[in-house]
């Protein structure tokens, strides 16, 4: 059989040629761009994505004014964490004071652990040792929690920091070994006001925020 040598030139290179075009357009080699990435054209671009409803004015009612700078902190910790609900903090604020000043004065620090930063543990642990070697024992009694508010708020360094103020009413007493009294008094009520300033990483899956600073309020 007579083999027409053009006609057999040009198929093999035909073949050729459909063999790299599968090979380039046919195949990923995991550098394409995706679909929806492609460049856009030019001209005016319009955004198809719903716009967020903005946040009530009087979103935070009962903790902040609206428009105070308060109110703008509150604003921006809810910007980097979405979930967060100054209601909700208050409440863990409000048991958070019970748990420390009791475990301080038990010498709790593994409780300590769980809710203080490093530094403010490092000086209640300190203070806990000094009493221990002396041979003291310190007992305290909150006899009312009458006012739990959130004075400042504000981001900074990608962390949500919150400051509380409290106004408490307890009796703390230090004794000695033999029962003596050295500080304080078993029986005598003081009043307590004090801003406790509190602290989270925004977007960290630790729901818990941690004291990390306390002074006496005026």
């Amino acid at each position: 059989m007579h083999i027409d040598v053009e006609i057999a030139v040009f198929a093999l290179v035909a073949a050729f040629v459909a063999w790299r075009l599968y090979s380039v357009l046919g195949t990923r080699t995991g550098t394409e761009r995706p679909p929806m990435q492609r460049a856009p054209l030019r001209g005016d671009v319009v955004d198809l994505r719903p716009t967020p409803p903005p946040p009530p004015a009087d979103r935070w009612r009962g903790v902040a004014e609206p428009g105070s700078a308060l109110a703008r902190g509150l604003d921006a910790v809810a910007s980097g964490d979405p979930s967060f609900d100054a209601n909700h903090f208050l409440t863990g604020a409000r048991a958070a004071y019970e748990m420390i000043i009791n475990a301080f004065a038990a010498g709790n620090t593994d409780m300590l652990g769980g809710l203080l930063a490093p530094e403010p543990l490092a000086n209640f642990s300190r203070a806990i040792e000094a009493r221990r070697a002396a041979g003291q024992t310190m007992r305290v009694t909150l006899v009312s929690l009458d006012s739990v508010k959130i004075v400042e708020a504000e981001t900074r360094n990608n962390t949500a920091l919150i400051a509380v103020r409290y106004l408490a009413k307890m009796t703390s007493v230090t004794t000695d070994a033999a029962g003596a009294v050295v500080e304080g008094s078993p029986t005598e009520v003081a009043d307590h006001n004090e801003v406790w300033t509190f602290s989270r990483p925004l977007g960290s899956r630790d729901p818990n925020w941690r004291l990390v600073s306390t002074e006496a309020a005026h």
